[in-house]
């Protein structure tokens, strides 16, 4: 991508914010344009024969054409940050990857729209569907006051953590920040696994048997889990040099202006 290319698109991103979202009083924003309706540019999608760059090649025996799918799971009361900073760094990283990235909220209720902590309205969610999805990415929020909307109410109602119990499947990667990782050891999928959650909850994490690590990404296979707010832009990249190579992970972080920080623990 040439830098006027590059300038273009950064401009088109703005805050990356989803068409669905909307901030209480606030008019509704347009989000960026989904990848299967946008025409690849040449750079994006090389020509027959042509090898890809290094760090733009697709995982071994996924061809570029497929779509890398990532589902971000949204809950009332659900921490505004922790649910955009993901979706926009994996949103945007189709920018930089002969790959489609498609990225969606959903919810395991059936909601079709959340009220974030802060008051923020998301509609449109999609509905619960990890079988088809390569990535599912948990936010947290409203674990401090019990009797708040948020992560100690859907463990309360046990919908949500029923549901991420059942969603591992062989190719699906399960992610988390913040004490959305507490849903996940709602769902008994941090027992006895390397991972990490906002430090207040830290404790609460290794008494249900999480093997709590020091680190601000934890990433142990099908199961990624980050620390506290912010952690998600890290989580995000994480996740992109992963799946899309560290040459998109490169480029979001100079399109971003944010530099992934702190410890990456790794298997």
């Amino acid at each position: 991508m040439n830098r006027r290319q590059l300038l273009r698109t950064t401009a088109v991103l703005g805050v990356a914010a989803p068409p669905a979202a909307t901030a209480t009083g606030a008019a509704a924003a347009s989000g960026p344009v989904p990848a299967r309706e946008r025409e690849p540019s040449p750079e994006q999608e090389p020509s027959p024969g042509q090898t890809p760059s290094p760090g733009q090649e697709s995982p071994p025996g996924q061809p570029p054409s497929r779509p890398l799918r990532v589902h971000v799971v949204m809950f009332d009361g659900v921490e505004e940050l922790d649910f955009a900073a993901p979706y926009e760094v994996l949103s945007a990283a189709r920018f930089f990857t002969p790959r489609p990235v498609e990225v969606r909220y959903v919810s395991a209720t059936g909601a079709r729209a959340v009220t974030g902590a802060y008051g923020t309205v998301v509609r449109g969610l999609r509905p619960w569907d990890p079988g088809a999805a390569d990535v599912l990415v948990v936010p947290g929020g409203g674990y401090a006051r019990r009797d708040d909307p948020g992560v100690w109410a859907e463990i309360d109602r046990g919908t949500l953590p029923r549901a991420l119990a059942a969603a591992p499947r062989p190719g699906l990667t399960v992610a988390a920040l913040c004490t959305g990782v507490m849903l996940l050891s709602a769902a008994g999928l941090t027992a006895g696994r390397p991972c990490t959650t906002h430090h207040r909850a830290r404790a609460d994490l290794r008494r249900q048997g999480g093997l709590v690590k020091n680190a601000r990404v934890v990433d142990d296979g099908d199961l990624v889990t980050a620390g506290g707010i912010t952690s998600g832009l890290d989580l995000g990249l994480r996740l992109v040099r992963r799946e899309l190579g560290a040459d998109a992970a490169a480029s979001l972080e100079e399109m971003l202006e944010y530099e992934a920080r702190g410890t990456v623990w790794s298997a």
